[in-house]
C-alpha cells in the first residue's frame, strides 16, 4: 500500500530527537566554516550536558587533563540559551548536498536506544533552542536536496538529480565482514518465524530473571525493526550510491561493502511509515508485548515508565510484502515514546532511514554487484579491473 509523497514540513524535523539532532548537526557543519563561535558553543554546551561528562566523555588538549575544570580554561561553559542566541544571529545559507547529507548521517549514526541521550541530543531538545532550531528546520525542509525524504519506494521523484541506476532502483548493502561463509540462506517466512520464537523465549527469560524495575541498571535488546536477516534495501542517489551505505545506525566502522540491485516483486504491497501515526498503527494492528525485555533500555532513552509493544513482523507479513521507513518518518519518529493504546507505547529503534524490509522473498540481481569503499568522508565505487 503506497502513498503519494508529501511536502516536508519543518515541524516534522522538530518533532523527534533525530530530526532535532539533524538541525543541530547541520548548524554545526555550517558553523565550522562560517562561524567559529557558534561551532565552539555547540561543542562545549553539548559536552557540559552529556550524561557521561567526565566519565565516558572527557576533553583532552593542551593544558588539560581531561577534567571538566580545564575543559573551558576556567570560563563558564555556554548554556543552551547562549547557543540559541548565536544560532539565531548566524547568517545561515541555503543547505547544499555536501553539508546536508553528512549532517543527516551524523544524526543517524549517533542514535542510541539503550542509554540516555547524549549531550547533543539534550542540547537540541532544550526549550531555549526551539526557536533557533525552527529557523534551521525551515531551511532544511525547503531544500531540494531533501525532496526525496518523504517519497515512497520506487518513486521517480526520489532524487531530483536523477538516479543513474533507474528511478525505481532498490539496492541491498552488504558490509564487509557481516556475513559468514556457509551460512544457510533462509526463506523470509522462516526468518520471521524464527524471530517470533526467539522473541517469545527472550520475553520468558526477561520475565523470570531480569529486573522488574525500569530504572535498574540493566541492558537488553533495544530494537523494534524487523529481523536483520531479511532483505533490506534503499534507493541510490546520483553520485553517492545507495543511501544504505551512509545512513546507518550503530555502525561498526565498516570501510568496504558490496551492493547489488533487487528485482522488486510486481505489484508489491508496501506499507509506508512516514510518521509516528503510521508506526503506531502497525503496533496497534499487530501488537506483541515486549515490556519485560525492553523496560530498562526504552526507559533510558525516553524517560517513560509503562507498558511497551512493537509489531509482530510475522503477522505483518500476512498482509504486506514490505515496510518502508521514509527519511521524514525516521526523523519524526525514531527514539520517541509513541502512544499506541491505553497504557501501551512503543519506540521505533534500530531502523535506518529510507530502508525497506522485505517480508517476502525477493530476487537479487548478482550481475549488478558493485564494490564500494569509504574514504575520509564519502563512499566511492571501486573501479572495475
Amino acid at each position: 500500500m503506497t502513498v503519494a509523497p508529501a511536502v516536508l514540513a519543518p515541524a516534522v524535523l522538530l518533532a523527534g530527537p533525530r530530526g532535532r539532532r539533524l538541525c543541530l548537526e547541520w548548524a554545526r557543519t555550517w558553523s565550522q566554516n562560517d562561524d567559529e563561535r557558534l561551532s565552539s558553543a555547540i561543542f562545549y554546551a553539548a559536552h557540559n550536558l552529556d550524561p557521561g561528562r567526565g566519565v565516558s566523555r572527557v576533553l583532552f588538549g593542551v593544558g588539560t587533563d581531561g577534567s571538566d575544570r580545564d575543559a573551558d580554561h576556567g570560563s563558564k561553559p555556554p548554556a543552551p540559551g547562549d547557543v540559541a542566541r548565536l544560532l539565531a544571529d548566524a547568517p545561515l545559507t541555503e543547505p547544499d548536498g555536501p553539508t546536508l547529507m553528512p549532517a543527516l548521517a551524523a544524526a543517524v549514526g549517533n542514535a542510541r536506544y539503550w542509554e540516555p541521550p547524549d549531550g547533543e541530543d539534550v542540547l537540541a531538545a532544550a526549550p531555549d533552542m526551539r526557536a533557533a532550531l525552527a529557523r534551521v528546520a525551515h531551511l532544511l525542509a525547503g531544500s531540494p536536496h531533501a525532496s526525496w525524504w518523504t517519497t515512497p519506494v520506487g518513486d521517480p521523484a526520489g532524487d531530483p538529480a536523477g538516479d543513474p541506476a533507474g528511478d525505481t532502483a532498490q539496492w541491498a548493502v552488504e558490509f564487509a565482514g557481516t556475513t559468514v561463509d556457509g551460512e544457510p540462506v533462509r526463506a523470509a517466512a522462516e526468518i520471521l518465524e524464527l524471530s517470533r520464537v526467539g522473541r517469545a523465549e527472550e520475553g520468558e527469560l526477561a520475565e523470570r530473571d531480569w529486573p522488574a524495575d525500569p530504572r535498574a541498571s540493566f541492558s537488553g535488546p533495544w530494537w523494534s525493526k524487523p529481523p536483520s536477516a531479511l532483505t533490506r534495501t534503499t534507493r541510490a542517489l546520483a553520485g553517492g550510491g545507495p543511501v544504505g551505505l551512509a545512513l546507518v545506525e550503530d555502525a561498526l566502522g565498516w570501510d568496504a561493502a558490496t551492493v547489488h540491485r533487487i528485482n522488486l516483486p510486481r505489484d508489491a504491497r508496501v506499507y509506508e511509515i512516514d510518521g509516528p501515526d503510521d508506526w503506531a498503527y502497525l503496533c496497534r494492528r499487530y501488537p506483541v508485548r515486549v515490556t519485560a525485555a525492553r523496560r530498562q533500555v526504552w526507559y533510558q532513552t525516553t524517560g517513560r515508565i509503562g507498558l511497551w509493544v512493537m509489531p509482530d513482523w510475522a503477522a505483518v507479513a500476512q498482509d504486506v510484502d514490505a515496510v518502508h521507513l521514509t527519511v521524514a518518518g525516521y526523523l519524526a519518529t525514531a527514539g520517541r515514546a509513541i502512544q499506541v493504546a491505553d497504557d501501551f507505547a512503543t519506540v521505533l529503534a534500530g531502523w535506518d532511514p529510507d530502508q525497506t524490509y522485505w517480508l517476502t522473498d525477493v530476487d537479487h540481481a548478482p550481475a549488478t554487484a558493485q564494490v564500494w569503499h569509504r574514504g575520509e568522508s564519502d563512499w566511492t565505487r571501486a573501479v572495475d579491473a
